[in-house]
């Protein structure tokens, strides 16, 4: 006979699987909380990943309304990113950020 007072195993959804924005952004077990807030993951990642030569501004354009913007890019920075558009800047741009620094 089943307990009807059991909790079902699959009581609890990750909000991170939900795509609940605000759900571990405040985390300090996680140091990278801050992606789950991040919009370029609910976008087209190719856009932060041109091919060389290509035009980098969709995701400029993305990055400018992002929360974590100034997260992302301190991340990029810490950890040398030396591909793609973070924080709203390119390879170069950053580069030139840390020259400046």
């Amino acid at each position: 006979m089943e307990n009807s007072n059991r909790v079902p195993f699959d009581w609890f959804v990750d909000p991170l699987k939900l795509g609940v924005a605000g759900a571990y952004t405040d985390s300090e077990d996680n140091p990278l909380a801050w992606q789950a807030d991040a919009v370029c993951a609910q976008t087209d990642p190719e856009a932060f990943f041109p091919e060389k030569g290509g035009s980098t501004r969709d995701a400029k354009r993305i990055c400018s309304g992002c929360d974590v913007r100034q997260q992302c890019l301190d991340y990029a920075l810490a950890n040398d990113e030396r591909f793609g558009i973070w924080g709203g800047l390119s390879e170069r741009e950053r580069r030139k950020l840390k020259k400046r620094a």
